[in-house]
């Protein structure tokens, strides 16, 4: 089966105090075999990058109002007069707020859209035709 790649490069600022930020290169991906989650990867002084997966729903849902509880919460608000989406993300190691171009964030996820339709994440898993295959027994 054919499994399709959504990535995009993207600054992300990492916002320290109310007056300062770190601009933060990040990637967002996407993969039609893993339908509901997508992934960021940033840098942040670090020789490996920090990985953060959670629900696309989440991240679709967060560019309109905010939503999220627990580890990953998301909202979109304006910074400078530009709408942006705060990701808020909470680990056992620490806690981040990250800054992100809600026009960027957008696109990407209208490309995630049109690859795996909202709704239609379980056909992609396979678990259809593994059905149809048990119960034609």
């Amino acid at each position: 089966m054919h499994h399709t790649v959504v990535e995009r490069e993207l600054t992300l600022n990492l916002i320290v105090s109310p007056e300062r930020s770190v601009p933060v290169p990040a990637r967002l991906s996407y993969r039609s075999d893993d339908p509901f989650a997508v992934h960021v990867a940033f840098h942040i002084d670090s020789e490996h990058p920090v990985h953060w997966t959670f629900a696309r729903d989440l991240l679709v849902e967060g560019v309109f109002r905010p939503c999220g509880y627990g580890d990953v919460r998301v909202w979109p608000t304006k910074a400078e007069g530009r709408p942006v989406v705060l990701m808020a993300l909470s680990s056992p190691n620490g806690d981040a707020l990250l800054e992100a171009p809600a026009a960027q964030v957008s696109a990407w996820l209208e490309r995630t859209l049109r690859v795996v339709p909202p709704g239609t994440e379980g056909e992609q898993l396979g678990l259809d035709e593994g059905l149809a295959g048990l119960l034609a027994q």
